[in-house]
Parts: structure tokens; sequence; C-alpha cells
């Protein structure tokens, strides 16, 4: 999504939030009788509604409109999230324009502004800005408000949501962000012209930006590919496999491409259909008894292609996973999920769930090659079937053969915001989970997938690997995420622009990529990055790419440099609101070891006045987090794990410290050395 997509989602946990791991001193949550002055309508209306000013937008799916004057109010179903745009005909500056809308909005605010970032002009919009606001880690709550100009009237939307609920409905949110644009402005878009060639030129600029943005963003190695035609024109790469060694990047060098894996599984998906061992109708449960969710009801429903389409109201919960043993059994993934509950309704809104594909992946497996351990099953399967056919000989899942040879190291950025090595061993928790995300491919490798995708199912040689039909079956919408942006099975089809952009992205710790293609066009790319700051490249990345072959206007550049100066923003501000080494008086009040029954343990060492969190399958040093209310949080800052937060207990019975993902709590609990507590999870 664009940067402003979803508000920049709920208060993340920093690099790990792309992997899964979650998602500003504040107002409440809407109170009872404030939800009740909201609209009765139980939903707005899908057409484009105006502002006051003539600005258009489409309401957010699901949200009561009312109007107020230059003031129109959304309110979530739940009532606890809520957005206000409010037009303001004059105001010398963002921040002038921002304490207009608030005093309409929300009159006596005053939250504490944590930071002010810009956002490139776009869609007719000259200026834009973001504010965000503090808020206490118990309050789980954001707070925001965006400043957009267009010649000299401005328009603010404002936020203020549980984080629950705007990570459940950042879908239909984001789409009406999308969807706010000037009165007369008229969209770009690119149906209609016949594309310019990826040519010497225009390879030679995209190699130009990529070594840009590798500067901007301190990233150090990047491989990718472009394909025209439906040919590779180039592979390669720049930059190198791990900072202070030498040894360059090139178009064989192996990168973790991460949820990318999820595209892969469901073209194995299709080869199971194909072979009439599965069908996408079919309940999974049928076809898998070990399949089921926590909610009986909800696991009826549940086909073949919702295990791929983010559809089933399941939401991102993968602190499990994160937290688990890289060497447990796949069959952990069915463990995990039969726990797990909906949190909105079937086919309601799009929420991305990792286990779910997992599932899927091994439902695959179980149904062509019967009787066999999953796990080898898949992984033979994927082998045979999709990579030795397509010539994708590095590509593999195990990990021992990817780091023993050609291969990029992971970075991440320090507490300072610099790129730093990183560990790997974070990145094993998803093995257990791996037909989500877990493969390792490289620019060459990973243009041969691409290819089969534009070639309808056939291998660049034009062996049939995936019927035309089921393959295609993927593309056809599940769930809405965004204007124009369906989520299908394990892909992302955008029609932003006028054209098609099929596409996924992949993130784990220190490794972000992106595969994308017009199929219309037989034009696609693929970028694979070793640094956290490599995810603020692939958006300007493909951008650049349409700008160059469908002489777009010219608005990639700076998206790039501001995401560069933002992230240095962050960066900084972030290192100002945390205290560290831990102070020695606040750290001789940890526990020695703290329990969940879900997550696994916290042991706490000391180390020449440094505090450290030793969880099961990996560590981090801590800083003290101290909120205004008082609260008190402990904050991982090693590279690559920067940013989860642990929030001290209330005091009440034993230590305690809470983790959070946008809409689950884990409960630490004080426990003797060695001893796992089964403290109850909330």
């Amino acid at each position: 999504m664009r940067p402003d997509a979803r508000l920049n989602a709920p208060k993340p946990l920093n690099q790990l939030a792309a992997a899964g791991l979650a998602l500003l001193l504040s107002l409440a949550p809407l109170g009872a009788a404030q939800a009740a002055e909201a609209p009765a309508a139980a939903a707005a209306a899908a057409a484009v509604q105006t502002t006051s000013a003539g600005h258009t937008f489409t309401p957010a799916d699901g949200f009561a409109l009312g109007r107020e004057g230059a003031l129109l109010r959304l309110t979530a179903p739940e009532g606890d999230a809520q957005l206000a745009i409010i037009d303001v005909p004059q105001a010398n500056s963002a921040e002038e324009a921002v304490a207009q809308a608030w005093a309409l909005a929300h009159p006596g605010f005053k939250r504490t502004l944590r930071l002010a970032t810009p956002r490139p002009p776009r869609s007719g919009w000259e200026e834009q800005r973001v504010f965000d606001y503090e808020t206490s880690p118990n309050e789980r709550l954001s707070v925001q408000a965006i400043a957009r100009r267009a010649g000299t009237a401005w328009v603010v939307v404002t936020l203020e949501a549980a984080d629950a609920t705007l990570e459940k409905r950042g879908a239909p949110i984001g789409k009406m962000l999308t969807s706010l644009r000037p009165k007369g402005y008229e969209r770009e878009s690119f149906a209609g012209r016949k594309p310019k060639p990826l040519d010497a030129e225009r390879i030679a600029a995209l190699q130009a930006f990529v070594a840009k943005g590798m500067q901007q963003l301190d990233i150090p190695g990047v491989g990718f590919s472009l394909i025209d035609g439906s040919k590779v024109v180039f592979e390669g790469g720049l930059g190198v496999r791990q900072l202070g060694k030498p040894t360059p990047v090139d178009a064989h060098t192996l990168f973790m491409a991460a949820s990318n894996t999820k595209a892969m599984t469901t073209a194995l998906l299709a080869q199971a259909v194909d072979a009439g061992k599965l069908r996408w109708d079919q309940p999974a449960a049928q076809a898998y008894p070990g399949f089921r969710l926590g909610d009986a009801e909800v696991t009826k429903q549940v086909l073949i292609k919702h295990l791929v389409c983010a559809c089933t109201g399941l939401p991102r919960q993968d602190l499990e996973w994160l937290f688990g043993d890289g060497r447990a059994a796949p069959t952990t993934s069915f463990e995990q999920l039969s726990v797990m509950k909906p949190t909105s309704q079937f086919g309601e809104v799009f929420q991305y769930s990792n286990l779910m594909v997992a599932a899927g992946g091994y439902i695959a497996a179980a149904a062509l090659a019967p009787g066999q351990e999953v796990g080898a099953a898949y992984d033979r399967l994927m082998a045979e079937r999709l990579f030795k056919p397509l010539g994708m000989l590095n590509t593999t899942f195990d990990y021992a053969k990817a780091l023993g040879g050609n291969h990029a190291e992971p970075h991440g950025d320090d507490l300072q915001g610099r790129t730093q090595p990183a560990r790997m061993d974070l990145n094993y928790t998803i093995v257990p989970a791996r037909p989500a995300g877990a493969v390792w491919t490289s620019p060459h490798d990973f243009s041969r997938y691409v290819l089969m995708e534009l070639g309808r199912g056939r291998s660049p040689e034009g062996q049939q690997l995936v019927s035309e039909q089921n393959l295609l079956a993927r593309y056809q919408p599940q769930i809405m995420v965004g204007e124009d942006n369906v989520y299908g099975m394990g892909l992302f089809i955008n029609k932003q622009d006028g054209v098609t952009v099929v596409s996924h992205g992949g993130d784990m710790l220190g490794f972000h990529s992106n595969m994308f293609w017009l199929p219309e066009f037989g034009i696609g790319g693929t970028i694979l990055t070793n640094s956290d700051s490599g995810v603020l490249l692939r958006g300007p990345f493909l951008r650049k790419l349409l700008e160059l072959v469908f002489e777009g206007k010219p608005e990639a550049d700076e998206r790039l440099r501001l995401a560069a100066e933002n992230r240095k923003a962050e960066a900084a501000k972030n290192r100002e609101l945390l205290t560290m080494p831990v102070p020695k008086a606040v750290a001789d009040t940890l526990a020695a070891r703290y329990a969940s029954p879900a997550l696994g343990s916290i042991k706490v060492s000391r180390q020449q006045g440094q505090v450290f969190f030793q969880f099961d399958h990996w560590k981090s040093e801590v800083a003290l987090r101290k909120a205004e209310d008082g609260t008190q949080s402990f904050v991982t800052i090693d590279p690559g794990i920067g940013g989860i937060e642990f929030v001290r207990g209330d005091g009440k019975g034993p230590r305690a410290l809470i983790l959070r993902d946008a809409q689950h709590e884990y409960r630490f609990v004080e426990a003797a050395a060695g001893k796992r507590m089964a403290a109850a999870k909330p």
C-alpha cells in the first residue's frame, strides 16, 4: 500500500510489523454515548461522495457517514474508530489547517504531537503532511491527522481509532483515503497507452534509480530483474551481500523472498485441482480432517480457495509462530489455527493470515502425496513440480543449503537508524509455516517464476505446468484491499492506474522483496533486498518502471526521497523516546524470568549495565520507554528486531510483562527458573 493508505498502520512494532508482528498520551476510545450519536446507517453508501468544498471520495465500506457542516464523520461498526474529513478553506500551513480541523472534529483536543512528516504530491494534491500523536501503550489507540492542499484550500482527515479496529478495517479506510481527490481532478490512467520497450536506455534508468535508492536508504545489496515481451531483459544485482565484505550481489544471489512464497503455494494448489485431487470449492476440513479453526461454524465455511484469500475474518495472529521453534513440525501450524478465532465476518474485510496459507500448502501436499509427512511432501512437490521444471535450480526451502552458498545476509536498523548486520535466528521461525513465507530465491530464478505467470501456466520453454483455467482462477477477486485493488488467491490485483498489475511482496527480518507483472503486456519485474529499509524501495521501483514504459507523471523520485527522509525522522524520534541503557533502579524491578503459555519464556539478563531479553529462540537488548501517563515498557533495540514493546503489568499479583499485536494480548508472568508458567491468556 501507499505510505498513507493505512494512516501508517496501528502503532507498529517497527521493523517486524511487515513480517506480521503487529501491526498515538491520547483520547479514550469512543464511548457508548458518543457512538450513539453516529448516524443509524449500518454502512456508508458506496457511491462517490463530496465534501463541502467539492472534493470527492468513496466512503469506507461499513462505516456510518454523517455530515456536520464542513465536517463529515465516519464511524466504524465497532464504534471505537472514527474518521473526520474537514474542509479548511484558508490556512497558512498544514499545521494551521490541522489545528482548525481538530477544533471542529474534537473540541479541546490536546494530544502531544509525536512527529509530522511530509508525503509526496500526488493525485492532484500539491502538498501532503501526516501528523502522528503520542498515546500510551495501554490505550491501544492510534491518533493521526493527514493534511492535503490543492491551491490555497486544505482538506484534513483526522483519525481516532482503537488499534484492533484500525488493523481490522485498514482496507476500507485505505480505500477512502486513496479515493479522496481535489474537486475536478482527473485521475492519471495508462489505459490505451502503448508501452515503450524496456530498451538499454530505460534499463539503465532503472539501474540508476535502484542505485540511488540504495544510497538514500542505506541498503547494502539489491538483486532485481526486468521482463519485457515475456522475456528477461535484465537480471543482476547492485551492492554487496553483507556489510563490510566486498562480495557483490549477482543474478544468482539467494535472498529470502518471504511472502512471495504464497503465490507459489497457490500454484501448487492449482496443480492439485488440475490433478482432480482438490476442488477450489471443496471444504478444507473435508480435504484434510486435521484442519479446523477455533470457531466450528467458520471452519465449515472455509473452502480450499478460502485458505489463501485473506477473506475469512481470521486476523493477523503471527506472534505464536514468531516466538515459536523453527524446528517444530509443520503440524504445529494446524495446532495453532485450531484455537484461532475470526474477528470479522466471513468475507467482510481483508485480514491477512500466514497460518491459513501454510495450511493451504500442506493440504495441497497431502492431496498430491497422500500418506507422506506434509512438510517433506510440500518441499519435494514444490521442487519437482515447479522449481525444477521452471529452471529455478537454486530456489529452496533448505536454509542450510541457502546459507552455504551465494546468499545475501540480513540487515536492520540500529537505535540510531543506521543499517547494521542482523542475526538470522528469528527468520527460522517461519520454517514450520513455510508455504506462507520461507522460500529462498535469486533474481534469475525469481524471474523464471514470473515468466510462468505471464505464460499462463507455461514454463518459458512451453511446458504447461498449471492449466490456464486454474492459474487464472487465482486472479479472481476474493476480497477488497483498496480502491481498484483486490486480493485473489495469494496475489494482489491492482487496476489503479488503468492497467492490471499483479503482484505480491515479501517481508522477513532483513529481507524485503516484490514481484509484479502486467499480464496484458508481457512486462514484469522482481526486486530482492537485504535490509529492512529495502521495504521503502519496492513501491517507488514499480512506479519508476510504470513511468518509463507508459510516460507517466514523474513521481517515483520524490516518493523515494521522502521515504528516505521520513525514515531518518522516525528513527530520530524513536531514539528520543527511549532511555538506554535501562536505568539500574528500573532494571532491578524486573524478574529474572517470565513465561507465557502461548509464547514461551523470557530470561532477563544484564551485561555491563545493559538489559537483554532472551526468548526461547532469539534475543535482543531492550531500552526503557516511559509514556506520558507514566506507563513503563521495555522495547527491543537490536538491528531488525527494534520496536517490540513489552509493557509492565499493573502491579497486581505476580510481576508481568504484556505484549500485544493490534488485536491480541499476551501476558508473560514471573516464573521460577526453568519453569514454564500456565498463566491464562486474556
